[in-house]
């Protein structure tokens, strides 16, 4: 199994921009969540010429909001965080602490859902 790799190239018009790596010619198993609900606009095309797959994100309405908001992109094979990006609709202070605040719930919340799989799995 391939490693994906996301890199992001820009955000613009509400819209997120990046690039995957990594996968093979077949669409990479990906998904999109805010808050734990999924964000289903998203569009994933195939940049031959460039052997990649370039992801676009519209930023959900619910993201635009006080406080900081973190969109996770999730690579479902390997069921781990392949990246994120966050919008902050609030004063700046004490922004990174709280922005990795939010990254660790969400990953947390990541790992309950895989604990409680795996439970099922081998019970």
């Amino acid at each position: 199994m391939t490693k994906l790799t996301l890199t992001k190239t820009r955000m613009i018009e509400g819209t997120w921009q990046g690039v995957i790596t990594g996968a093979s010619d077949a669409q990479p198993e990906i998904s999109v969540t805010h808050a734990n609900m999924s964000v289903p606009d998203f569009k994933l095309v195939r940049n031959e010429t460039a052997d990649h797959w370039v992801l676009t994100i519209p930023v959900p309405a619910a993201a635009i909001a006080d406080g900081i908001q973190t969109v996770l992109v999730i690579d479902r094979q390997a069921d781990q965080k392949i990246g994120e990006f966050v919008v902050i609709g609030d004063e700046v202070s004490s922004v990174d602490l709280r922005a990795e605040m939010d990254l660790l719930r969400a990953e947390l919340d990541m790992l309950k859902r895989a604990f409680r799989r795996h439970c099922v799995e081998t019970s």
